[in-house]
C-alpha cells in the first residue's frame, strides 16, 4: 500500500498564511507537487468548499481539513506544525498543527480506515504533545506511521473498574438517576465526508462518557464502513447521541428512545456536556424521542422550528417534491427530444405502433431512425408520465416522511387522470401528505404501530386525498390547467416578451435560493405540456434556462475585463464560474454576490431580464430542464439561444463594472467633537 505521507509533505514551523485559506492552498500545493494530485486548484476547491461548511478546528490547537476530490490520484496526508497558529474555527482558540487528509473520490476502504485512524488518533494528548516535540520531518512521519499501524480504538467503553466511585456517582447525580450499575448510552456519529470528524467524534464521546462511568458504544456511519450495533445493545440503553451533519442511517432502529441531536463537531468539542444531556434526557419524560415513523417526526420538528411559518414550511414541501421529479422530468426530456431529432415530430403519432410492431430485424418505413427514434420518444414519454404523480408523491413525503410515499402517488396519478396537470399534483401531494400526518399522529396501541406506516395511514390517507380529487377538485383544477395552458400558447408579442422579463429578473434575484427556484419549478412542471403544436411550455423553459445561465457568466467576463475590481479570490471562483454558467448551475455566481450583493446582484438581474425577453421574443424553445448550452441538440432556434445569453452576458458584466468603479459609497465625514462649556 502507497506510504501515506512522506517528508516531502511536512512544513515545521512555517508560516502559511493568517488564514485557513492560505493554510489549505499552500497544503494543496505540496500534495500536488509531489504528483498525489493531478491539480491544484481543483484540490483547493474541494477541500476549501467542506471548510466553509464547518470548520475543521477541534480543541488542543489542531485542525483537520480534509475532502474527497476528483484532482487526488492516491490518499494522502499532508502536515505542518504552523508559527504562528492560524484560527480555524476551534472553540478554543487558534490551531498550530494542521493534517490535510485528500482522499480520491473512488479512495478503497483501507486507504480510509486508515485515514480515519490518523484523525482519531488527533485526540490523544500523548500523540499530539509527540508531534509538536519532534524535531524533524523524518520524525513526524515516524510518529504518524506509528498511529497507523496501532489497533483502531474501540467504539465502546464498559464501565472502568478503576475509575472512581465518585465519577460514576456524578454522572448518575446529574442525570438524576438512582439506579445500581453503570449508565448505558448509545450513539452515532457522521459527517458529509465521512473520514475524520465521524470517528474523532466517537471517539472524544467514548472517553468523556468512560470518565463518567457510562457505557456508551458508538456507531459510526463513515466512509471506512459502518457495523451497526448490535439490536440488543440498543434495546438497552436509555438514551441515544446523534452527532452528525449528515441524516442518520436506520434511524428507526432507535425509535422511542430519549435523543440528543447535534453537530458532529459538538460531539469532538464537547463529548461531556452531550454525555450529561443524554443521562438527563434519560430520566425526563418529556424528553425529544426518535419518532417511530416519519410523520412524529415531521410534528416534532415543526414543534422546534421556532420562527418558521406555514409559508415556509409549505415552500420546502414543494421544493422538495420539484427536486425528486426533475430526474424524471430530465431523462424524459432529454429522450423525447432524441426522439424528434431522429425521429421528426411527427413521430408523436407512429411511436406506439413502431415500438410494438417493429424490430431490428423489420425496420418500419423510414429506416433505423425512425425505430430508434420511436423507442426514444416512447421511453421519454414514460419517464414524463411520473412527472405529476411524482411531484405529488415526494411533496407528501417532505410532509409525511415514508408514510406519504404511497398516498402522494396515487392523488398524483389520479390528477393526471383528471386532467389536472401539475397543479392537481401539488394540490393531491399537499392533501396526501397533512392527512398522512395527521394519522401518524394518532396514539394508537402498541400492537397495531408496525402497521400504521405500511398498512392503515397509505390506505386511509390514498382515499381521502384521492377521493377529494375524483369527486370535488379534479373537474376544476383541470379546467383551471386548460385555461392557463390555453393562456400561455396564446402568449405573443409584448406580453410573452414581459412575461420574460419577469422570469429572467426571478432567476437572477436570489441564484439558487426560493425565487430562483419558483420560477425554475414553474418552468419544470410545465413542461411535460409542451408539444409541436404548443411549444409555450417549452419557450418558459428555454427562458429559465437562458437566464439562469447568465449570473455566473458575466461574473466570469467581468473578471476577465477588469481584474483589478476584483479579489484574487474572486478571480479565481471567474475560472470555475465560465463552466458553471455554461452548464446552468447560476449558483456559480454566489461567491461574488456574497462578497458585493448590492452590485452583483442588480446587475445580474438587468442582463436576466434581457436574456429572457430575447428568448421569449423570438420564440427560443428547450424540451430539456437542466444542462445548458451542453443540450443543445434539445434547443429550438440555438442561434438565438446562443445571442439572448451573450447579450445578457455582457450587459451584466459591464453593469457590475461600472457599478464596481462609480457606485462607491463616500466615506463618512469626520466631525470633530468639541467639549461643551459650561
Amino acid at each position: 500500500m502507497t506510504q501515506l505521507i512522506t517528508t516531502e509533505l511536512v512544513e515545521l514551523d512555517q508560516n502559511l498564511g493568517t488564514s485557513p485559506e492560505d493554510v489549505i492552498r499552500h497544503l494543496a500545493s505540496k500534495v500536488a507537487a509531489t504528483g498525489r494530485a493531478s491539480e491544484v486548484e481543483g484540490l483547493f476547491a474541494d477541500a476549501f468548499a467542506r471548510e466553509q461548511k464547518t470548520a475543521t478546528g477541534i480543541p488542543g490547537g489542531i485542525a483537520i481539513p480534509h475532502c474527497r476530490s476528483a484532482a487526488v490520484l492516491e490518499p494522502t496526508l499532508a502536515m505542518a506544525r504552523l508559527n504562528p497558529k492560524v484560527d480555524f474555527g476551534a472553540k478554543d482558540g487558534p490551531a498550530d498543527l494542521i493534517f490535510f487528509i485528500a482522499a480520491p473520490e473512488g479512495a478503497d476502504q483501507e486507504h480510509l480506515k486508515l485515514l480515519s485512524k490518523l484523525a482519531r488518533s488527533l485526540i490523544k494528548k500523548d500523540f499530539t504533545a509527540a508531534l509538536r516535540a519532534a524535531s524533524s520531518h523524518e520524525e513526524i512521519v515516524e510518529l504518524v506511521d506509528g498511529a497507523l499501524t496501532d489497533k483502531p480504538a474501540a467504539h465502546a467503553a464498559a464501565a472502568v473498574s478503576e475509575a472512581a466511585p465518585e465519577a460514576a456517582a456524578a454522572g448518575a447525580v446529574a442525570a438524576g438517576s438512582t439506579t445500581a450499575g453503570p449508565r448505558r448510552l448509545v450513539a452515532v456519529t457522521a459527517c458529509p465526508t465521512g473520514i475524520a470528524h465521524t470517528y474523532m467524534a466517537a471517539d472524544s464521546l467514548v472517553a468523556a462518557a468512560q470518565e463518567m462511568g457510562v457505557d456508551l458504544q458508538v456507531e459510526t456511519q463513515g466512509s471506512s464502513g459502518a457495523k451497526p450495533l448490535d439490536p440488543a445493545v440498543i434495546a438497552a440503553a436509555e438514551a441515544v447521541i446523534f452527532a452528525v451533519d449528515v441524516d442518520v442511517r436506520g434511524k428507526e432502529r432507535f425509535a422511542g428512545k430519549p435523543v440528543i441531536n447535534a453537530p458532529v463537531k459538538r460531539g469532538i468539542d464537547e463529548p461531556a456536556k452531550m454525555v450529561q444531556e443524554a443521562l438527563a434526557a434519560a430520566v425526563n419524560p418529556n424528553a425529544r424521542r426518535v419518532p417511530h415513523f416519519g410523520a412524529e417526526e415531521q410534528a416534532e420538528n415543526e414543534a422546534t422550528e421556532k420562527g418558521e411559518h406555514i409559508g415556509q414550511k409549505l415552500k420546502k414541501a414543494l421544493l422538495t417534491g420539484v427536486s425528486y421529479m426533475i430526474p424524471f422530468v430530465a431523462g424524459g426530456g432529454l429522450l423525447i427530444a432524441l426522439g424528434f431529432l431522429l425521429g421528426g415530430y411527427d413521430i408523436t403519432g407512429v411511436a406506439d405502433k413502431v415500438v410494438v410492431e417493429n424490430n431490428f430485424g423489420n425496420l418500419p418505413e423510414g429506416g433505423l431512425a425512425i425505430y430508434l427514434g420511436a423507442v426514444m420518444f416512447k421511453i421519454g414519454a414514460l419517464s414524463m408520465g411520473f412527472l405529476v404523480p411524482a411531484l405529488a408523491g415526494y411533496i407528501a413525503y417532505a410532509i409525511a416522511d415514508r408514510p406519504g410515499i404511497a398516498p402522494g402517488f396515487v392523488a398524483g396519478a389520479v390528477a393526471g387522470f383528471m386532467g389536472a396537470g401539475f397543479l392537481g399534483g401539488i394540490v393531491g401531494g399537499l392533501l396526501a401528505g397533512y392527512m398522512a400526518h395527521l394519522i401518524g399522529t394518532w396514539q394508537v396501541p402498541r400492537w397495531l404501530r408496525g402497521l400504521m406506516p405500511v398498512v392503515i395511514i397509505p390506505l386511509l390517507a390514498s382515499i381521502f386525498a384521492s377521493g377529494l380529487m375524483f369527486l370535488v377538485l379534479g373537474g376544476p383544477i383541470a379546467g383551471l390547467t386548460t385555461a392557463l395552458n390555453s393562456w400561455l400558447s396564446g402568449m405573443t408579442g409584448a406580453s410573452a416578451v414581459v412575461l420574460g422579463i419577469i422570469l429572467g429578473l426571478m432567476m437572477c434575484f436570489d441564484l439558487g435560493g426560493p425565487v430562483n427556484k419558483v420560477a425554475y419549478a414553474f418552468a419544470v412542471a410545465g413542461l411535460s405540456a409542451g408539444s409541436a403544436t404548443n411549444q409555450a411550455p417549452w419557450q418558459i423553459m428555454a427562458t429559465v434556462m437562458a437566464a439562469g445561465m447568465v449570473p455566473p457568466l458575466a461574473m466570469a467576463l467581468a473578471t476577465v475585463l477588469d481584474k483589478k475590481l476584483f479579489s484574487l479570490a474572486e478571480r479565481e471562483n471567474g475560472k470555475a464560474a465560465w463552466l458553471l454558467g455554461a452548464s446552468f448551475i447560476s449558483e456559480g455566481a454566489i461567491p461574488f454576490a456574497a462578497a458585493d450583493p448590492l452590485r452583483v446582484i442588480p446587475a445580474s438581474m438587468v442582463g436576466g431580464a434581457l436574456t429572457g425577453a430575447l428568448c421569449m421574443a423570438t420564440g427560443v424553445t428547450s424540451q430539456a430542464p437542466h444542462g445548458g448550452i451542453f443540450v443543445f441538440f434539445a434547443i429550438g432556434n440555438l442561434i438565438m439561444f446562443i445571442v439572448a445569453i451573450l447579450a445578457g452576458t455582457v450587459v451584466s458584466a459591464l453593469a457590475v463594472i461600472a457599478l464596481k468603479r462609480w457606485a462607491v459609497r463616500e466615506p463618512a465625514a469626520t466631525v470633530e467633537t468639541v467639549p461643551a462649556t459650561v
